[in-house]
């Protein structure tokens, strides 16, 4: 039993944002849902967060709104076995123990010692020719700025080797040779990184038909070489599996507040006014998860971008999944990025938080 699992106790009028945090710093990955009396009210997972966020509800919602409130739970002194059945049968990480209706502790299955390893590919796109952080991006290209010690791009590429994944492709085309002597094959990071080089640009797609034929037969998990995050990639690309789409885009809410009153009318009448309207909309967080289907349907040297790829598959009623992202995520493509990028990783910011 985990004897730290009072860590990620919650009262169901904790927000959504402060359950992130408690799931966040704990090693259990869920938030224990309780009343005053220790009555096990629910459980929320990564999961019932990222559902929340498709139904647009808001970080300040109560989690009593978004926790699943009929978990599989067992009375406590359930044998061993059996208990790892229960999560083997359920793909269940943690099963909530119970004692005369109140909780009274949280059996896990053992972390395994070693890092997972993924055989997946990812591919990195470093091609860009940074024309918004000019004159930084002059003699340099932008994947190599560096936050801190480091290039753009290294402390990427660092952040999908500790998750597990050992096989990287980076796109070049902009000033391709100091990429290539910076990363040189990978053997500096024990890893594999091999290069395609797109001889004009083609778009944020293209470079996805100048993949090797001989990629195994797996989705591979594609970004921008401009994009810091702390997704969980492993979390990601288990999504991506679970739900088998042609092609999982990661998404970010964002809104816009209207700074003026929104008048509706039919003719000259008004129907209604509503005073600085907020709207919520998903945006294009720069990540994906790609299958083998879609990589071969992109024709080499064929100038295409990924939202005009996953138009045309969504236009043909084939599935395409989306991945909210409510972790640290930070696209550098103007100054300002690169300023907040600096300081997030510098000095101790969101990046490190």
């Amino acid at each position: 039993m985990s004897h730290n699992w009072q860590n990620i106790l919650i009262a169901p009028t904790t927000t959504m944002e402060q359950t992130i945090s408690v799931i966040d710093k704990g090693a259990m990955q869920m938030a224990l849902v309780v009343d005053e009396s220790n009555v096990l009210l629910g459980v929320v997972t990564d999961g019932d967060i990222r559902r929340a966020l498709i139904r647009h509800q808001g970080m300040d919602c109560l989690i009593a709104d978004v926790m699943n409130s009929t978990p599989l739970v067992a009375n406590a002194g359930t044998s061993r076995n059996k208990l790892l059945n229960l999560m083997n049968s359920r793909g269940l990480h943690a099963i909530p123990l119970i004692d005369n209706g109140k909780l009274v502790g949280l059996e896990t299955l053992q972390h395994i010692v070693e890092r997972p390893s993924f055989d997946n590919p990812v591919f990195l796109m470093a091609g860009g020719f940074g024309t918004r952080l000019k004159p930084l991006t002059d003699n340099c290209p932008k994947p190599l700025l560096k936050l801190g010690d480091k290039p753009i791009l290294e402390t990427i590429l660092e952040s999908f080797i500790s998750s597990g994944f050992h096989q990287f492709y980076i796109s070049t085309h902009y000033m391709p040779e100091a990429i290539h002597d910076h990363f040189g094959n990978g053997e500096k990071w024990g890893v594999k990184i091999q290069y395609v080089h797109e001889k004009y640009p083609l778009g944020t797609g293209g470079s996805l038909g100048l993949l090797p034929e001989t990629l195994p037969d797996l989705p591979i998990i594609m970004m921008n070489g401009d994009v810091l995050t702390k997704i969980d990639f492993e979390k990601l690309l288990n999504y991506h599996n679970q739900h088998s789409p042609v092609c999982t885009m990661c998404v970010r809410e964002d809104e816009y507040k209207v700074p003026y009153g929104v008048v509706e009318a039919e003719g000259a009448r008004i129907t209604s006014l509503v005073e600085k309207p907020t709207h919520k909309y998903f945006i294009n967080a720069g990540v994906y998860v790609v299958s083998k289907a879609m990589i071969n349907a992109v024709e080499q040297n064929q100038k295409v971008d990924m939202t005009e790829l996953i138009e045309g598959y969504i236009q043909n009623k084939q599935y395409v999944a989306m991945f909210p992202v409510h972790e640290y995520w930070l696209d550098i493509g103007k100054m300002v990025d690169f300023y907040q990028a600096q300081k997030d990783v510098m000095q101790g910011g969101q990046f490190n938080g």
